[in-house]
């Protein structure tokens, strides 16, 4: 998730997976340790200020006057000389030239736009009506400003990025510590076959919630480029497994279709990502979101699983025969149950696989029950 050496392009490329990833690849782009947040700083540093457009099309041509054609390769140092022009640069979109210098940028007026500063007003504008990423360097405020089709970003130093990103950790640290203690309670009472919605909600829950700090965390790593690595690999470490055990849950437990309601897995996967911060602290609404009814009686209502999530756990075991198996057993009981001649009976599962299932599942009953009671 580092930067690396060479920025992703955030040209107009990035559209078609809409403004985030525009953002998120413009930002690569300008975290530290990039040539062009070099050149940034030099500028910052310089206080002459600066506005620098990262791509050039007709749209852009179009808003251009004056200034000079360069086509030159780009560099920190150049960057710097440039700016010292009255007028903006104009970057190629991988930027690795320089296009133009000093140039006056003249928007489209009638785009509205919050910013008050000239600089800001115009870098603002230019963003949303060429869809290219524009930077904005203040000489008054001392500050370096993204400007991303609507979106503005102020970039801030490692240090203050760090404080908070550690800080974001830490809560993550303590929420997947929760989780594995529900998920292996949730892995207990499988065993057993006493499962509730509660406890499917509450796997879920905390699921959603590791998930979505894990994004906040991703985001500072993209802001700190080299500065990140090591928070990277942290993030990484912590949160293996999480994005695959999510949809393993919501496979094991989302609710057969009736005629009242119908939920697949993509649909209940998509409404949990759409919970609010405070929709998600409700147990009853996550469980509405799972595909049930949410009352405090469904919520006590036993349920059983599928047996997608354990069989995961097996060593080696493909997907397809993980599908295969629950599409014939039709339930993680009958699946413990199975002996290695029943499992043998499901296509693609020779004896060596079986012997290798049926072990597999003894062993992870074994522990997860020794894990409830001991």
């Amino acid at each position: 998730m580092a930067a690396s050496d060479r920025a992703a392009s955030p040209g107009k490329s990035g559209q078609g997976t809409g403004n985030e990833a525009l953002m998120r690849a413009s930002l690569t782009a300008v975290a530290p340790g990039m040539a062009l947040r070099d050149g940034l700083e030099r500028i910052l540093r310089g206080n002459t200020g600066g506005l620098i457009v990262l791509g050039m099309d007709k749209t852009v041509e179009s808003m251009c006057t004056g200034g000079f054609v360069l086509d030159v390769e780009f560099t920190a140092t150049r960057l710097r000389e440039l700016a010292k022009l009255d007028g903006a640069l104009i970057l190629d979109k991988d930027m690795t030239k320089i296009l133009r210098a000093g140039v006056q940028l003249v928007p489209d007026a009638s785009i509205p736009t919050e910013e008050t500063g000239t600089r800001h007003r115009t870098a603002d504008r230019v963003s949303r009506q060429c869809n290219f990423p524009v930077v904005s360097v203040s000489q008054s405020m001392h500050l370096i400003a993204l400007y991303v089709h609507g979106q503005r970003r102020v970039l801030e130093e490692s240090a203050a990025i760090l404080s908070r990103a550690n800080q974001a950790l830490a809560t993550l640290e303590r929420y997947k510590l929760r989780l594995d203690e529900v998920a292996g309670t949730l892995s207990a009472l499988e065993i057993e076959d006493l499962v509730t919605v509660r406890d499917v909600t509450a796997v879920a829950q905390r699921l959603e919630m590791v998930r979505r700090i894990a994004t906040e965390i991703a985001e500072y790593v993209v802001e700190l480029g080299t500065d990140g690595r090591l928070l990277s690999l942290q993030l990484d470490e912590l949160i293996a497994g999480v994005e695959p055990e999510r949809e393993l849950v919501v496979r094991d437990y989302v609710p057969e279709p009736t005629a009242k309601r119908s939920r697949t897995v993509a649909e209940a996967l998509t409404e949990l990502d759409a919970l609010s911060h405070t929709e998600l602290l409700e147990l009853p609404v996550v469980a509405r979101a799972l595909g049930y009814s949410g009352s405090p009686e469904t919520l006590d209502s036993a349920v059983s699983p599928r047996g997608f999530r354990l069989l995961a756990k097996v060593p080696r075991l493909p997907g397809a025969i993980i599908d295969r198996l629950v599409e014939h057993f039709g339930g993680l009981q009958k699946l413990l149950a199975a002996s290695v001649d029943d499992l043998q009976t499901v296509d693609g599962v020779g004896e060596a696989r079986a012997r290798s299932v049926r072990e597999g599942l003894s062993r992870l009953a074994e522990s997860s029950i020794l894990e409830r009671y001991v």
